[in-house]
């Protein structure tokens, strides 16, 4: 068995800032840090190869808004994970600093100021979806790394070798969020291969962006099944959401992507 004792906290000042007083810097923030950076080098890396109408102070706009709305929706979905908390204390939703961030909130936080975005800026938003696959996986990756570090969203009690004894809890449990960490790196290098494949122009727009949907969703519904997670008839809310991820990505396959896959499985052999 191994112990959790992570400080999830890699520095802090103690000393009083103006306006904010002590500053704790914890690995979840890091996280999200170099998630924002990460997005904005991969998107100057297609705008310099002329594959995307954008100017360099547009591309750090974009991010911004995308970082907005990843924190918006993720905030305004926790309800649904702890609705007896957010309900009875509506202001609980700007705390941010107390923790809960919901991946599926963040994912449709992230679609809708997309959307908005590239309608205004007049973008292929499907082509846009598809650039920001492989950076987004990587920082969701990075951010259940960042779970770990804070000893949070523990797995199911088990006896396997590698379980870990958790901040506030005294049996053994799975270290779920390393799984999670891991799906997620295998389902990055899938959508970069795809991104940086030499026949990617072949696909329609939208096809790596419903690969990133596809693969993380049926993902999640697997290596949820080792998370400790209220269950609503047999399955977390979580796999639930899943569910429709996977549902969802099967009907665009299967309506705009069915010679995709025909390229991609030709290509394979």
């Amino acid at each position: 068995m191994w112990v959790h004792n992570i400080n999830p906290i890699l520095f802090s000042i103690s000393e009083k800032i103006p306006l904010i007083g002590g500053l704790e810097v914890r690995y979840y923030g890091i996280a999200y840090v170099l998630g924002f950076f990460l997005a904005i080098a991969w998107l100057q890396y297609w705008r310099k190869k002329g594959e995307l109408n954008l100017t360099k102070d547009q591309v750090w706009d974009f991010t911004f808004y995308l970082m907005l709305g990843v924190i918006i929706g993720s905030r305004i979905f926790m309800i649904f994970w702890q609705p007896s908390v957010y309900l009875s204390d509506p202001l609980e939703i700007f705390r941010i600093w107390n923790g809960g961030m919901s991946f599926h909130g963040g994912l449709f936080g992230i679609v809708t100021v997309g959307l908005i975005y590239c309608k205004i800026k007049k973008i292929k938003f499907m082509r846009m979806a598809d650039l920001m696959s492989a950076p987004t996986m990587l920082a969701l990756a990075l951010g259940r790394l960042a779970n770990f570090m804070n000893g949070e969203l523990v797995g199911r009690v088990t006896d396997v070798s590698w379980c870990m004894q958790f901040p506030g809890y005294t049996d053994c449990r799975h270290p779920s969020t390393l799984y999670a960490a891991g799906k997620r790196v295998i389902v990055f290098f899938w959508v970069l291969g795809l991104s940086l494949s030499k026949f990617r122009k072949q696909f329609q727009p939208g096809f790596i962006f419903w690969n990133f949907v596809f693969w993380e969703g049926l993902g999640r519904f697997i290596v949820d099944f080792w998370r400790f997670d209220e269950l609503h008839w047999g399955l977390s809310l979580g796999q639930w959401f899943s569910v429709i991820m996977v549902i969802l990505a099967l009907i665009f396959f299967l309506k705009y992507h069915r010679q995709d896959w025909k390229v991609l499985l030709s290509r394979k052999k």
